[in-house]
């Protein structure tokens, strides 16, 4: 047999039905669902009169619309009440888990699944939401899709999809003080553009990646989408199964060995093939924040906005000069010392506990600038159990940043935490699309170190200088 990428292996593993020139038929292992696009597809369910196919492999909770507020309080916006509720009234139905907004469990959907141990090696992950692929760091060919794919796979536990495409991207070198996981994948976007991994699967390597905890390599498997890519995933090492060992939902005793045994023969074959490659040299990158309106308008944190005239094709020219003007920034301008309004930690990206450890470092025996409002959102009720553990809450209070309860909160303008028009905000969340974080909002995207550096300073800062 030729040799294989893990992508391949995962593929060749799940297809159940392949015909020449004809989507391939692929059984799902687990499937992720939240209230924002699943209401349509039970609905679909109801309408064809439909069971769910695998009820043990389908995993609900309440997220999207989830208020970070104090969990007494009844929520306020009556579509999110109803979405959450619809949620609820479904799960029971059709006879799903479902962790909702007082369950012990609740978080964000891609914080849940790796820390509950429902996300494992060699698997194959989907859910209605773009960063599906941050399942991948464990491993698994995750990847998000449509309402109506929630409807067949809630159905079927299958799914059509056509074979991707391949993408190494090998990091080697050391991270230096300052620089993080999110700097490292908002660098390679920065490098590629948002479409230079479409119709592939990126497979992350190299020494940087094998030297980083489990909670940064989905970081960086989080931001795939944003480069294009339908998904992307770290081979399982030592790291993987130190991390999963002992979790809820991880196999137990003989089945614990056994399932080493074939997490071992995942990692993908000398000689096997790639469609493109990438290199990024760790050592040299700085800390990285974005100008724009996309997340692959990012430059060094030391760097100049780029010069829209000096860009060479007409199309990217272009987005560049709108996104400018919807940020109203200058070309040629530095970004460091530009005053911000809000400061964000959390979202599936950046909200589990070594990024409110990151932020506490910087934030100890300082004080949130009097201008700048600071949220710190955990991205599950276990993380804010362990964070409060380690007394981190207290540092955040005692510096003046809010401590939230879990959710997606200011990632997305759904749940009340959102920007006024005209507001600057650095975010530790994923995009920074026109009027994401709320109307006229305006992001600036980078990691939680240069965010907790913002929210003491007022400005965008080289968090180095803070070190």
């Amino acid at each position: 047999m030729k040799p294989r990428t893990i992508i391949e292996k995962i593929w060749d593993e799940h297809v159940v039905v392949e015909n020449p020139g004809a989507p391939a038929l692929l059984y799902i292992d687990l499937h992720l669902i939240h209230e924002v696009t699943s209401p349509q597809a039970f609905e679909g369910l109801r309408r064809r009169g439909l069971k769910v196919r695998r009820p043990d492999r389908t995993l609900a909770t309440a997220d999207h619309n989830v208020p970070t507020t104090d969990r007494s309080l009844p929520i306020v916006n009556q579509i999110s009440a109803r979405q959450i509720a619809q949620l609820e009234a479904n799960c029971r139905e059709f006879g799903l888990t479902c962790y909702s907004v007082h369950s012990p469990h609740q978080g964000i959907v891609h914080v849940i699944g790796p820390e509950l141990g429902r996300t494992q090696p060699g698997m194959t992950v989907v859910c209605g939401d773009s960063h599906t692929a941050t399942h991948g760091a464990l491993g698994a060919l995750a990847f998000g899709i449509g309402t109506s794919e929630v409807e067949h796979v809630l159905a079927t536990q299958c799914l059509l999809q056509r074979k991707p495409k391949t993408f190494r991207v090998e990091i080697n070198g050391t991270l230096r003080p300052g620089v993080t996981a999110k700097d490292v994948i908002l660098a390679l976007i920065a490098k590629i553009g948002t479409g230079g991994a479409t119709g592939h699967v990126f497979e992350y390597c190299g020494s940087t990646i094998r030297a980083l905890s489990m909670e940064e390599r989905m970081t960086i498997t989080n931001m795939s989408i944003e480069a294009g890519a339908r998904a992307g995933l770290i081979a399982p090492d030592d790291v993987t199964f130190q991390y999963l060992y002992g979790r809820p939902c991880a196999p137990q005793g003989i089945e614990w060995d056994r399932a080493i045994a074939r997490w071992k023969q995942l990692p993908s074959d000398d000689g096997a093939h790639y469609d493109k490659h990438a290199e990024i040299d760790a050592g040299s990158l700085e800390p990285m924040i974005t100008y724009g309106t996309s997340p692959g308008m990012g430059i060094p944190i030391t760097g100049v906005i780029p010069e829209p005239e000096s860009i060479a094709d007409p199309i990217e020219r272009e987005s560049v000069r709108k996104a400018l003007a919807y940020m109203n920034l200058e070309p040629g301008k530095p970004l460091l010392g530009h005053p911000v309004d809000v400061v964000f930690v959390g979202s599936c990206t950046n909200g589990r506990l070594a990024d409110f450890r990151a932020a506490a470092s910087i934030l100890k025996g300082r004080k949130v600038n009097p201008r700048v409002r600071a949220l710190m959102v955990p991205g599950s009720y276990e993380v804010k159990r362990q964070a409060e553990a380690e007394g981190l809450h207290e540092i955040f209070r005692a510096a003046g940043a809010e401590w939230r309860e879990p959710g997606c909160s200011m990632c997305l303008a759904m749940n009340g935490d959102q920007l006024e028009p005209g507001q600057y905000a650095v975010s530790t969340s994923n995009r920074n699309f026109e009027g994401r974080q709320g109307p006229g909002g305006r992001t600036f995207l980078a990691s939680p170190l240069t965010a907790a550096a913002a929210a003491v300073t007022g400005v965008i800062t080289d968090v180095r200088t803070m070190l």
